[in-house]
């Protein structure tokens, strides 16, 4: 496992103990390569499903007359569970610069999303920047968090991925966009069309076990824009923030959030690949190289 905490080289050594002399072929191999794939995955969520069930848990149990605002509260908790990240070596120190990045560049939009009614937090708190209580940067750092964990967990290895500074200049167009589009025209149907160009032809390869999948990597940004999708009408259910529509009364997130958080999750992208540059995969780069003697 390259790039691996020690935690996680201790606790993949006693992975492959446990499941050393397990059929290679079957379905009970296959059952095997789908279960470490569930477990990574959940691995890999650890943040954001902790913040998740934070937020789920103060809205059924945090009493609304208590001394410290939820707010407040949740804030605290989200750096009780960053610091715990670290202290148990569930994340490097090299991971939590990209985490850090983009938890800022997401209070910045926080501010001016929140200052132009696109949706609004509880007032209440010490803990916040104007109207945006800061625990919800945190919420930002969760999708760095996976991005940059399930980088490693996987294994990744990419097949005909762009150039990187064409990817940095696109996360910038899409991050103005976020602002510009207010006072001007929006971008994000030109935006959307420019990721498929770049990425259409990207193959993921990604090791779970004894196996290694290729799934195109346009189809895995679309999956992780659902779950995060998911995660934000749960949020909002919990009542952590919400939108002009919901002012009323709870109702499911619009489904146009979906191209937004498909968008952000690009910006997410273009960063860790700055911390963990694409590689092509070691068994795909050592045959070009052997093609290339002959």
């Amino acid at each position: 496992m390259q790039r691996a905490t020690s935690l996680e080289r201790r606790v993949d050594a006693w992975a492959h103990r446990l499941l050393l002399g397990a059929p290679t072929s079957g379905f009970r191999a296959g059952l095997i390569e789908f279960a470490v794939f569930v477990v990574k995955q959940a691995w890999a969520c650890v943040f954001g499903a902790t913040l998740l069930l934070v937020i789920v848990a103060a809205r059924f149990w945090y009493p609304p007359d208590a001394a410290l605002a939820r707010n407040d509260a949740l804030t605290i908790a989200a750096v009780l569970i960053q610091v715990a990240m670290l202290v148990f070596r569930w994340e490097s120190g090299r991971e939590l610069w990209v985490i850090v990045l983009f938890h800022l560049t997401g209070t910045v939009m926080e501010l001016f999303k929140t200052d132009v009614g696109s949706w609004a937090y509880a007032a209440d708190g010490f803990l916040r920047i104007g109207g945006v209580p800061l625990f919800s940067g945190f919420m930002y750092a969760a999708v760095g968090s996976y991005m940059v964990r399930v980088y490693r967990l996987f294994d990744l290895g990419f097949t005909r991925y762009p150039q990187r500074w064409m990817t940095a200049i696109l996360a910038i167009a899409i991050y103005v966009n976020f602002f510009a589009h207010h006072w001007w025209w929006d971008a994000r149907w030109i935006l959307l069309a420019a990721v498929i160009v770049l990425w259409l032809p990207t193959v993921m390869h990604a090791r779970i076990w004894r196996r290694t999948i290729r799934i195109p990597l346009l189809v895995v940004f679309v999956g992780v824009a659902v779950f995060i999708y998911l995660a934000e009408n749960i949020g909002t259910w919990a009542g952590a923030w919400a939108y002009p529509d919901q002012a009323a009364g709870w109702q499911p997130v619009s489904p146009s959030k979906l191209s937004s958080w498909f968008l952000l999750m690009i910006i997410s992208v273009v960063l860790v690949a700055w911390v963990y540059p694409p590689q092509v995969p070691a068994a795909i780069l050592h045959g070009e190289r052997a093609a290339s003697l002959r």
